[in-house]
C-alpha cells in the first residue's frame, strides 16, 4: 500500500504579512493556457496517488506524475460553496461573503477570471458551479443548476435551459472540449472544468453500475471510532454511516439503495451500509478518471500539451467511512485536506514532490502569477509557483488557519462552527456557541502520537506549553486575516 505520510518535514511557508499591497509577478511572451479541473468531495484518500489501498485513478494521478504533486495540501472552510468562492477571489470566506452553501454569491466582486480576461484570456466555466448567482468574469458559462443529476441533467448556458442526455461525467467533459476547440486559437485561454461526481447522490453510469461489485472494499483504519475521546460537538454531530447516512439514504433517492440490508442490525448493519457507500463512490470516480483522461489525450491531440497549465483537485475533502462517517465539514483531516496536482511541461519538472503546505486560497494568485497578471494586494493567498518551479521561498507559512461557519439550523449535518490552527503536528480547534448550541469547547490534538485523531489531548497538562503558543498563533492569524 502506498501511502504518504501526514508528519513530513515542513517547507518554511509564506506569512500574512504585507497582504495590502500589490505585489507584482512575472509576465511571459508566451502566456499559458490554463484548465482548472475540479470535483465536488473528492477525498485525497480515495486517490491512488495519495492511497491505493482503497482507490485506482491512473488518469488523475498522471498529471501529478507528468508534474507536481502536493503531498499537504488543504481547505480553509471544507464545504462546497465556500471553496469555490475561495477559488474565485483569492480570500478567506469572511472576506469573499460566502460563508455556507445558503449564502448568494456576489459575483460583482474582483476575482481571478474577471482579472484574465482584462489581460486579454478567454474564460470559461463548465460543470458544477453552486454558487446561486449567475457566473461572471467568464466569455462562456455552461453549468449545472444547483447541485445537478448523474442521469440527463440540466445545464444553464449562458441563461438559457437544455436538458442533455446521458451521463453527466461525459456531457462536462463533451462541453469543455467542444469549448477548447472552437476558441480564438489567437488567445490564451482559462477553463474552468468542474465534475459533480462524486458528490451525493452516488449515481454510477450504467456501464459501471455493478463494478466491485464481487469484493469487499477495505476499511479505513478509524473505521470503529465511537468517539469517546472527542468534544460533545464532534460526538453530537449527525454524520455517521448507522444511523444518520441510513435514514437519508432513501431520501435521497441515492441507487446506492439497490440492496436491502434485511434482518441486519448493529456492526453488521454499518459494514453493510459503508460497503454500499464506498463502491459507488468508487463507481462515479471511475467515470471521472476516464473523462479526465479522455479531456487530457484531446490536449495533447490538439498540440496543447506543453504549454497548458492543468491543476486538479476538489473542492474540499470527506469522510469515506474513516471514523465511521461521511460527508465533511469537521476539521478533521479526511475533511481538511484536498488532492492537488499540476501539470506544466515547460515549467514544472515530471515527477516533482513538494511537502510544502497549500492551500485552496492559493490557488487565484497562482493562476494570475502564472498568467503574468499582477495579484492584486487584497488577495490572501499567495502564488504556489516558486514551489512548482522547485524552489523554497524563505518565509513560507508553518501552519494553516480553518474556518466553518455553517450553523446546523441551515443544514442536515449538526456540524457546529468552529475554527483552528493546524501545523506540523498539532491542531488547536475551537468548536464556538453560536444560535442555539450551547458547546464551547476547544479540542488539541496530536497528530504525531495519534495519528488517526481519536484523542482529545486539550486538558492534559502537559500540552499546556503548546496551547499557549497555539492559541498566540491563532489570534496573530485572526488579527492578520481580519477575522472578526
Amino acid at each position: 500500500m502506498r501511502v504518504y505520510p501526514i508528519f513530513l518535514a515542513s517547507i518554511v511557508f509564506l506569512s500574512n504579512i504585507g497582504l495590502g499591497e500589490d505585489r507584482p509577478v512575472r509576465g511571459a511572451q508566451d502566456r499559458p493556457n490554463i484548465v482548472y479541473i475540479m470535483t465536488d468531495d473528492h477525498a485525497s484518500q480515495m486517490m491512488s496517488a495519495y492511497d491505493d489501498s482503497r482507490a485506482s485513478t491512473p488518469n488523475l494521478d498522471r498529471i501529478g506524475e507528468e508534474g507536481m504533486l502536493f503531498r499537504n495540501s488543504f481547505c480553509s472552510n471544507s464545504l462546497c460553496a465556500p471553496s469555490r468562492a475561495t477559488l474565485l477571489t483569492g480570500k478567506y470566506s469572511h472576506k469573499n461573503g460566502q460563508l455556507g452553501n445558503r449564502d448568494v454569491f456576489d459575483g460583482g466582486q474582483q476575482t481571478f477570471p474577471k482579472l484574465l480576461q482584462a489581460a486579454g484570456y478567454q474564460t470559461a466555466m463548465i460543470g458544477k458551479w453552486h454558487l446561486k448567482s449567475d457566473p461572471t468574469g467568464f466569455d462562456y458559462w455552461n453549468v449545472l443548476p444547483g447541485q445537478g443529476v448523474y442521469v440527463n441533467p440540466v445545464l444553464i448556458e449562458m441563461g438559457e435551459r437544455k436538458t442533455h442526455e446521458g451521463y453527466v461525467t461525459d456531457i462536462i467533459t463533451d462541453k469543455a472540449i467542444d469549448w477548447v476547440r472552437a476558441r480564438d486559437k489567437s488567445k490564451p485561454f482559462m477553463l474552468c472544468y468542474h465534475h459533480k461526481a462524486p458528490h451525493a447522490q452516488w449515481v454510477p453510469d450504467e456501464k459501471y453500475d455493478r463494478l466491485f461489485e464481487d469484493e469487499d472494499v477495505p476499511y479505513p483504519e478509524n473505521y470503529n471510532d465511537d468517539e469517546s475521546g472527542r468534544v460533545s460537538p464532534v460526538q453530537g454531530a449527525t454524520n455517521q454511516l448507522t444511523p444518520d447516512m441510513l435514514k437519508r439514504w432513501k431520501a435521497f433517492g441515492a441507487k446506492m439503495n439497490k440492496e436491502d440490508p434485511g434482518e441486519l442490525e448493529g456492526q453488521a448493519l454499518k459494514d453493510w451500509m459503508y460497503q454500499q457507500y464506498v463502491k459507488d463512490y468508487k463507481r462515479v470516480m471511475v467515470s471521472v478518471d476516464e473523462n479526465v483522461g479522455r479531456f487530457m489525450e484531446f490536449l495533447k491531440t490538439e498540440g496543447l500539451g506543453e504549454n497548458t497549465i492543468v491543476i486538479y483537485t476538489a473542492d474540499n475533502g470527506m469522510f469515506i467511512g474513516d471514523h465511521g462517517r461521511f460527508d465533511k465539514r469537521l476539521m478533521d483531516e479526511e475533511s481538511l485536506r484536498i488532492p492537488l496536482v499540476v501539470r506544466y511541461p515547460n515549467g514544472i519538472k515530471a515527477g516533482s514532490v513538494t511537502d510544502a503546505y497549500s492551500l485552496n486560497v492559493d490557488y487565484a494568485p497562482t493562476i494570475l502569477d502564472y498568467a503574468g497578471v499582477s495579484i492584486p494586494g487584497d488577495m490572501q493567498g499567495h502564488s504556489l509557483r516558486p514551489i512548482l518551479e522547485g524552489k523554497r521561498p524563505k518565509g513560507w507559512r508553518k501552519l494553516i488557519y480553518y474556518h466553518y461557519y455553517e450553523h446546523p439550523d441551515f443544514q442536515f449535518q449538526d456540524v457546529p462552527p468552529h475554527y483552528g490552527v493546524r501545523d506540523d503536528r498539532y491542531k488547536l480547534i475551537h468548536y464556538y456557541k453560536t444560535r442555539g448550541i450551547d458547546d464551547d469547547a476547544w479540542e488539541l490534538l496530536d497528530m504525531k502520537k495519534d495519528p488517526q485523531e481519536l484523542t482529545n489531548v486539550y486538558d492534559n497538562p502537559e500540552y499546556k506549553g503548546v496551547i499557549k503558543r497555539l492559541k498566540k498563533e491563532l489570534v496573530r492569524l485572526r488579527s492578520e486575516l481580519d477575522v472578526e
